[in-house]
């Protein structure tokens, strides 16, 4: 028991244990099983605040112990949207559709029923036909199966192509903010066979299910939390043991852990693809949740954000990660909400609607500057953790090692 990862890892346990008590206290609380202090739309955005929070901890698992500044993570985030948006309308379309056909003086035909069906859900875009990508969307297993495997495959052919060719730093971040553009404009287009920009609509709906949306909100509340401890345990784990050592070293010097005899592009490939398939699950619980999926949920700066969530968090803790995701949003949600009146300075009027995101880039700036440790960073000053004193020494055994002043910075 001793040597168990749990009680070598208590914070881990800690985690956990706040995120069933958060749970607990919601549902509690909530119109669908509790006393109805909190409203179903809370619930909501408490639901896609514990998604994003998801996300983070994947992004922080690439950045902050890998060293690679992903700006495309979002990207599977919005793929795992649309493989469950893809079944979610489906089924709704074809409930609906046999339902009106039944009333007919003569049964329809199983081709009758499809035909209908896409007309009812690409006629916005002008066709009726279902495209190649909808070959599975009639069932719900290999949906749930798509929302991994088509953001891993991306992330797996997208990252061979570029740790093979040794890109990093920038560059990197520059090629995958470019996949995530070229991704959202193909989606844009009518011919994607994914609606264009009307994208997948009416997700907040479970085909087939008669509870209100008060309890179906609080099934994915439960779902996202569960689904956040998942894949918190999980980041846990990798980063302690000797993955996690030797991806910190490849932050840190990719060369030297190179010189070796570790392949660093199976580690960057692994922690790559890893993560895309963690985003491609907070998405497919996150637009369920926000009732609509489209192409502007995989713009660039969606990742931009979340690399700005994990940096005011604390990049390099798990738990940094997840304070930065839910700070930011419920702040967000707040801002955004018209609960804030907004500020007359003589003849500035102040309106935060449309300054939020101002506020957030400032934010991000001044942590960058005064607090490179982020919200996280202040644990380790009420646990009393401190940088090693070295006085400038060297922090290996040549004189070419990284020193003490920069391994802080």
């Amino acid at each position: 028991m001793r040597n168990s990862f749990v009680a070598r890892h208590p914070s881990v346990l800690a985690f956990l244990a706040l995120l069933a008590l958060f749970t607990l206290g919601v549902s509690v609380l909530s119109e669908g099983f509790g006393i109805g202090l909190i409203s179903t739309s809370f619930v909501k955005t408490l639901g896609k605040t514990l998604c994003l929070c998801l996300i983070a901890v994947a992004m922080d698992l690439i950045w902050g112990y890998c060293g690679i500044l992903s700006l495309g993570h979002f990207a599977f985030f919005g793929l795992g949207g649309y493989m469950i948006g893809m079944w979610l309308m489906y089924e709704r379309t074809r409930l609906i559709v046999e339902g009106s056909l039944a009333q007919g003086a003569l049964p329809p035909t199983e081709q009758e029923i499809v035909d209908a069906i896409g007309t009812q859900i690409f006629g916005v875009v002008g066709s009726s036909d279902f495209p190649l990508v909808w070959a599975f969307a009639d069932s719900l297993v290999l949906q749930l199966a798509m929302v991994v495997l088509v953001p891993g495959l991306l992330a797996l052919v997208f990252g061979w192509l570029a740790f093979r060719s040794r890109v990093t730093g920038v560059y990197l971040s520059i090629l995958t903010q470019a996949m995530t553009l070229a991704l959202a404009l193909y989606l844009f287009q009518n011919d994607s066979g994914l609606r264009g920009n009307n994208g997948l609509s009416g997700l907040q709906n479970l085909p087939g299910v008669e509870a209100p949306q008060s309890v179906v909100s609080l099934w994915f509340f439960w779902a996202s939390a569960l689904a956040l401890g998942l894949g918190y345990l999980l980041a846990a784990w990798i980063v302690s043991g000797k993955f996690g050592s030797v991806i910190r070293g490849i932050r840190d010097n990719e060369a030297r852990v190179r010189f070796l005899g570790y392949s660093v592009e199976i580690y960057k490939l692994a922690v790559f693809t890893l993560t895309a398939c963690i985003a491609g699950i907070a998405g497919a619980l996150y637009y369920p949740q926000a009732g609509i999926v489209n192409p502007a949920e995989i713009a660039p700066i969606a990742s931009i954000y979340l690399a700005v969530w994990v940096a005011i968090g604390g990049r390099g803790r798990l738990y940094g990660a997840v304070i930065g995701a839910a700070f930011v949003s419920l702040v967000s949600s707040w801002f955004t909400g018209g609960q804030i009146p907004d500020l007359a300075l003589g003849p500035l009027v102040i309106k935060w609607v449309d300054w939020w995101t101002i506020v957030l880039g400032l934010s991000f700036v001044l942590v960058t500057l005064f607090a490179p440790s982020g919200i996280g960073g202040l644990f380790d000053l009420w646990q009393g953790r401190h940088p090693p004193d070295r006085h400038g020494a060297d922090l290996g055994p040549d004189a070419g090692a990284l020193r003490e002043r920069e391994a802080t910075e």
